[in-house]
């Protein structure tokens, strides 16, 4: 078996174990379950030991597993080590960038700094990746974030941009068919939240609120969903300004509630940050959000 095959192996080894599923390890590896199956009996047979259990709930290392699993981690910080090293060395401005928002900024503000960035320096290709979830920018899942949290991580650069001031909005229609809400009557209204996500949840007990989650009527994960719902009527949501000023059609409501402003941060690797197209990137969208220039 050659070197990178093993390493393959081993990288599959350790999203098994730490994924504690096939079914979970399809989303991060983007492979079928029957392909992990195959390779997985592949692995277990080249090494002649069987690394997992197979139960009811998922996969259980075995004492096999559990003896492999240290040293394979270890073989992953090394190679993590290798690459962090090799990028920090790039000196030219061609190459990729790999660059990670929210849906609902990387759709309604990202683009157009984007635009202007690839306008300026075609030589840099960007990957976007829209989600919510947090990209480990030391995992060199991304290279650069736009987050509304801080990071925690040492080895990180932060910087704070600006503030997203938000508020609470319903559609024109939907209010001449519900009326107006008040603090009497917001238990009445339709609200439009999030799923799994707690943050609305959070967002209201934290503006003196508490309420559960069956108080959203409906409820999605993709920040993209929930405001077009507001914009097609369905309810009340939370959204910001700068985002709301684009549709005269919907109004603020509720305004004596006071929602928190999200703060915008920019992160990179430390490493990273010294190198030229990485550096040239992280300046360009300091500058377009920074808090005077920041679009609307």
């Amino acid at each position: 078996m050659d070197e990178q095959a093993d390493w393959s192996s081993l990288q599959l080894f350790l999203v098994l174990a730490e994924a504690g599923s096939l079914g979970r390890a399809v989303h991060q590896l983007g492979q079928s379950q029957p392909t992990l199956s195959r390779q997985l009996a592949l692995l277990e047979e080249r090494l002649g030991q069987v690394l997992f259990e197979r139960h009811a709930r998922g996969l259980r290392l075995t004492a096999a597993g559990e003896h492999l699993l240290p040293a394979a981690r270890r073989m992953r910080e090394a190679a993590r080590e290798f690459a962090m090293s090799l990028a920090a060395r790039e000196q030219t401005l061609a190459g990729t960038v790999r660059l990670t928002a929210s849906e609902i900024f990387c759709a309604h503000f990202l683009l157009p700094a984007l635009r202007a960035l690839r306008e300026r320096h075609p030589e840099i290709q960007v990957e976007l990746v829209a989600s919510n979830e947090i990209e480990n920018l030391q995992e060199r899942s991304a290279d650069i974030a736009l987050r509304m949290v801080r990071p925690e991580q040492p080895t990180l650069v932060a910087r704070r941009l600006t503030d997203f001031p938000l508020g609470l909005y319903a559609h024109r229609d939907y209010l001449a068919q519900a009326g107006l809400p008040t603090l009497a009557t917001m238990a009445s209204h339709q609200w439009l939240g999030f799923d799994r996500s707690d943050q609305m949840l959070r967002g209201f007990a934290q503006a003196g609120f508490k309420v559960g989650r069956e108080y959203f009527g409906l409820r999605c994960d993709n920040q993209l969903v929930v405001w077009e719902a507001v914009r097609a009527g369905l309810g009340i949501g939370v959204g910001p300004e700068a985002l709301a000023a684009r549709d005269p059609a919907l109004v603020r409501v509720l305004p004596e509630i006071a929602i928190p402003p999200l703060p915008l941060w920019l992160t990179a690797h430390r490493e990273l940050r010294d190198t030229p197209r990485l550096r040239l990137v992280f300046d360009h969208l300091a500058g377009a959000f920074a808090a005077p220039t920041m679009p609307r």
